[in-house]
């Protein structure tokens, strides 16, 4: 397993991109299940149908999460922004301030 950062490959943040990367595969997982399901039921095996059903439901849940959380990461990374932003151009407000007065 790996621990080279490749976001400067990619052009985003590693985390940002397993989270996408996590909540796509539960979604075609839950797409993939849905033929195991059909299939089960037209062998009538209701046991296998109902199992799919169950796996179906937690991969359809592990992509809520994951979009849940990278769209929480991604408004606390515009805040951040906007923040540092703003600070910036008070600073530059200042000293511009401090020029003209000098």
């Amino acid at each position: 397993m790996t621990t080279t950062q490749t976001g400067h490959l990619t052009g985003t943040v590693d985390a940002d991109y397993h989270l996408i990367w996590y909540a796509e595969a539960c979604l075609r997982t839950a797409l993939q299940l849905e033929t195991f399901i059909q299939d089960a039921e037209r062998t009538d095996d209701s046991e296998l149908a109902e199992f799919f059903r169950k796996a179906q439901a937690d991969s359809r849940k592990g992509a809520d999460l994951g979009k849940q959380l990278l769209g929480s990461r991604l408004r606390a990374e515009v805040l951040r922004r906007r923040h540092a932003q703003a600070c910036t151009s008070d600073a530059e407000t200042e000293q511009d301030l401090l020029i003209a007065y000098l």
